[in-house]
């Protein structure tokens, strides 16, 4: 397999945040799946403006590994941003995107390769059932549907943080420079070739999730507005539609002015016709100033992240190339 002068092998992307106790665990049961696998492997551990040791931790596992690799970003920007770093460094073929609370059993990769080598871009790993609470759970499935309005795919409902992708996507987005990112839209602008298994999902072996119901509202937020234009085309047909409920109204008041000789009696009529028509202002405007919003940064040139340090000096300058020329 030739991906665009990559060497064979696998890159395993694994965004840290405040993850100081799992991560030792966590690479000492990748290391037998990435060994039986037969193929070159690296792990690059982004961390994410942790606020507990996680760095610390990393550093300690980069001198014990020669394949580990180290990224410490300035601070925290999201789940995904880590992840598009991470990629972007990736020199292998294939990467292997999990999460570092051991929720995802790294056991499962052998399963989503062998489903890669089927002839997909992208393998997800779709939990068989999820181990959080019932709000977060809804939340989660609010974020696939935008994802799924996002992506224009059906299957983007199984969409999950572990994926198993072909590298050469990140050519896809290589000049991709926001402060939103959502990483599986962006594979979305490199092929349709999705697909996914069921997998199980363990529970965390320690802490608790940093995504919050608000905060995965906000993702699917920033998912709709920031990759789509379903949030405006709605808006126009709200308009659309109260602007023929306000003629059908008018045609009313007129119609029953030449029968009876009267006009519409009562303030309530009048009042909730035009809250109505306010609001429906008031929502297509907010949903604008959202849009004018993610324009203003991308005007601003916010970086969708920025390295402090590495592990490797080597790693660090492929992380400035990308971070300075996107």
């Amino acid at each position: 397999m030739n991906n665009l002068c990559l060497p064979d092998g696998i890159s395993i992307v694994i965004p840290v945040f405040n993850s100081q106790d799992s991560l030792k665990a966590l690479i000492e049961r990748l290391l037998p799946v990435l060994e039986a696998a037969k193929l070159p492997f690296e792990v690059i551990l982004v961390n994410d403006g942790s606020e507990d040791q996680s760095w610390v931790e990393i550093q300690e596992l980069a001198k014990t590994y020669s394949w580990l690799r180290g990224i410490n970003l300035m601070r925290n920007y999201g789940q995904h941003n880590a992840l598009l770093c991470g990629l972007r460094t990736a020199i292998f073929s294939i990467t292997i995107t999990i999460d570092d609370d051991l929720q995802n059993p790294p056991e499962e990769i052998p399963r989503l390769l062998d489903k890669l080598a089927q002839g997909y871009d992208v393998i997800y790993g779709t939990p068989i059932k999820q181990q959080h609470g019932l709000w977060r759970n809804l939340a989660s499935l609010l974020t696939r549907l935008a994802l799924q309005s996002a992506m224009g795919l059906k299957n983007a409902r199984n969409v999950s943080a572990y994926r198993v992708l072909r590298t050469q996507l990140r050519y896809a987005f290589t000049g991709y420079q926001s402060p939103f990112v959502i990483l599986d839209a962006l594979l979305a602008w490199g092929t349709i070739s999705f697909g996914s298994i069921p997998v199980k999902q363990e529970a965390r072996i320690s802490g608790s999730s940093n995504y919050t119901f608000k905060k995965l509202l906000i993702h699917a937020l920033n998912m709709v507005t920031g990759y789509t234009v379903v949030p405006l085309q709605l808006a126009s047909l709200l308009g659309f539609g109260f602007a023929v409920f306000g003629l059908l109204v008018l045609f009313y008041v007129i119609g029953r002015f030449l029968v009876e000789g009267g006009s519409v009696p009562g303030f309530p009529f009048l009042a909730s016709a035009i809250a109505i028509f306010s609001g429906v202002q008031l929502f297509a405007l907010g949903i604008i100033g959202e849009y004018l919003a993610r324009m203003h940064f991308r005007i601003m040139e916010k970086p969708a992240y920025v390295v402090r340090e590495s592990t490797e000096d080597q790693a660090g300058k492929i992380v400035d190339r990308y971070t300075s020329s996107s």
